[in-house]
């Protein structure tokens, strides 16, 4: 049985990493600090209520595509991934979805259609 981790596989895997590190530790201090994490994303600004309505649509259009990727390509309990990034962070859990997802198709295309991950 061949290796299912492709080259992109890993670097969205790396990426996911560092998107749960990086936003851990930046929530972890806002957190500490006391911060109004809600408030200070939308209300320190334009330009900062920008990138937070940006990153939010973002992430509202990454779940669609997760639950329709998963779909179509058999992959079982996508809705694990969104459930998470409520958790965690989008940045976290979009790459690591990508990264399955790779794993998906490396197995679609060796013949182990079976192989939902």
């Amino acid at each position: 049985m061949k290796n299912s981790w492709t080259p992109l596989a890993v670097v969205y895997l790396g990426l996911a990493i560092v998107g749960l590190v990086g936003t851990f530790v930046l929530n972890a201090w806002s957190v500490v600090a006391g911060r109004d994490y809600l408030g200070d994303l939308f209300g320190s600004g334009p330009a900062v209520s920008s990138i937070g309505v940006d990153l939010l649509i973002v992430a509202v259009a990454g779940a669609v595509l997760i639950v329709a990727e998963a779909r179509r390509l058999g992959m079982k309990r996508a809705w694990l991934y969104i459930a998470l990034s409520l958790v965690t962070a989008f940045a976290f859990t979009f790459p690591l979805f990508l990264a399955m997802r790779e794993r998906r198709l490396r197995a679609i295309a060796t013949g182990r259609p079976g192989s939902a991950y």
